[in-house]
Parts: C-alpha cells; sequence; structure tokens
C-alpha cells in the first residue's frame, strides 16, 4: 500500500471537491465557515486516524477470513460470494448496519463506552468532516461489530469495496451542512436530517437515531425520531470536551471530570423508563 493510499489525501481531496460546492448550494445554515473552528482537528483525524483505522481494518479481515476458512463450511461461503456483486451488497448494508446499530446504541447506554463516543458528539457545528471525528477505541469497535461478520461469511472483495464506498460516501452525506428532503424515503433510510437529529443537544433527541444507513432499523426498535421538516437548534455535549487532538484521545480516560449529558434525567428515572 503505497503512503498516499494509506493516508487517504487523494481521496480526501475527492471529497472535498463534491462536499464544499454541496454544502454551499443546498446548505441548511448558510452563516456556517467552510474553515469553522476544529476543522485541522479533523482533517488530522481524517488523516492519522484514518490510516491507522485502515490497517486494523486489513487486520480484522485477514482474523475473519482465517477463522471462516476452518470454522465455516466452504459451500456457505462459496454460496455467499458467488451472489451477484448488487445483491451481496444489499446484504451487507443491511447485515453491517445492524451491527452499526447495536454497537451505537451500547456506546450511549453504557457510561464507560460513552467517554469514547462523546468525542464524536462534542462538535458544534456539523459538516461533512465532521464523520471523521472519532475516537480510535470507539472507531474500532464498531468497525469489529459491523465488518467481522461480512469478513467471516465470505462475501466477495468486490462487493465489500463497493459497500465501503457508499459507507463512506453516505457518512460525509449524513454529517454534511445541507438541507435535504427524501420524503417518505426517510423512514427507510438514514438522511442527513436524520443524523443531525442524532447529534442534537436536545433532550428530546437523546438517544435516537442510532442506524448508519438503514432508518427503518430505528424505527424498528423505537428509537426513530425525525420531527416533520425540523433541524435541530444545538448540537454538541453539555460536558467540557477538549477542543485539541491529544486531549481528545486522552479524554475518556480522564476519570471524575466527565459528565453525561442527561446524567441527572437517567439517575432520576429507573431503567425501565430511560
Amino acid at each position: 500500500m503505497e503512503p498516499m493510499d494509506l493516508f487517504g489525501l487523494q481521496s480526501l481531496l475527492i471529497c472535498a471537491l463534491i462536499f464544499v460546492p454541496l454544502e454551499h448550494i443546498l446548505a441548511l445554515r448558510t452563516q456556517q465557515k467552510i474553515f469553522r473552528k476544529g476543522i485541522g482537528t479533523d482533517v488530522i483525524y481524517a488523516v492519522v486516524n484514518g490510516a491507522f483505522l485502515k490497517i486494523c481494518i486489513s487486520l480484522m479481515a485477514a482474523a475473519a477470513m482465517r477463522a471462516s476458512a476452518s470454522l465455516v463450511p466452504e459451500r456457505v461461503t462459496t454460496t455467499v460470494g458467488g451472489q451477484a456483486t448488487w445483491l451481496q451488497v444489499v446484504e451487507i448494508v443491511i447485515l453491517a448496519d445492524l451491527g452499526v446499530y447495536a454497537s451505537h446504541r451500547a456506546f450511549h447506554a453504557i457510561p464507560a463506552l460513552w467517554r469514547f463516543h462523546a468525542i464524536h458528539h462534542g462538535i458544534e457545528e456539523l459538516d461533512w468532516m465532521v464523520a471523521f471525528r472519532a475516537h480510535p477505541v470507539d472507531q474500532i469497535i464498531t468497525k469489529a461489530v459491523s465488518l467481522v461478520p461480512i469478513f467471516f461469511l465470505g462475501f466477495s472483495s468486490a462487493a465489500i469495496a463497493v459497500y465501503f464506498v457508499i459507507a463512506t460516501g453516505h457518512a460525509l452525506l449524513l454529517h454534511a451542512n445541507v438541507r435535504m428532503n427524501f420524503g417518505p424515503l426517510k423512514w427507510l433510510i438514514a438522511t442527513p436530517q436524520f443524523h443531525h437529529w442524532h447529534h442534537a443537544d436536545q433532550r428530546d433527541a437523546y438517544d435516537k437515531n442510532f442506524a448508519s444507513h438503514l432508518a427503518i432499523i430505528d424505527a424498528l426498535f423505537g428509537t426513530f425520531h425525525v420531527p416533520d421538516s425540523k433541524m435541530p437548534v444545538k448540537y454538541g455535549v453539555d460536558e467540557p470536551i477538549p477542543t485539541d487532538y491529544i486531549g481528545q484521545h486522552g479524554y475518556p480516560f480522564v476519570r471524575g471530570t466527565q459528565q453525561r449529558r442527561d446524567t441527572a434525567d437517567t439517575i432520576a428515572k429507573p431503567a425501565t423508563e430511560r
């Protein structure tokens, strides 16, 4: 793998050429600047953490495929990988998003995990670059839960490659500073409005909209929250998240300083009412 490919600089440039104009044409918040607060930190996340995540995913794939060779009958992996590529992609999207939903919900429900996930929620201005801001522990666990079954079951490399392109583009769109009307499709697929509400620092939106591709998963599990055509007024969390790259990586390990934004509410209610 060439250094340029490892750090994804070419891909990042292509994404910028797509999403910067898109955010200008379909801007949700017209006064938000391209070089908004924290953009430099997010560039570091995209380049450095992006390279680290690629290495981790490669190791996950190798381990899963080795285990699959011993545990899964060859006829199963041959059948799965022999399907039409488009059908495999659909199956991967569904299977991977179920994993994302489960892990994402856990990161919100378990205080020890929330400390890592709070880094992603700490941003107060959303745009496409926010998609890259995530603690490595958050990324590794989420990718392991969502992707290891894909590698284990023997989906073809072509289908997995297509999925990665779709997943990356969709993640950037969900965080983008855009206003787009998807009509009734908002109940089926995740939209920018759907994900912006996930980032909202408003009590009625806490712990909602966990899926990364299929909003219908949230609808089925009762965590769907898209109030008509409204958009959030405020993003972020009420806890003091560091603004620098190093500080954010160390933040989850500093005990006694972080408090989940809805701690007071959750303590006051029985677990069955949360």
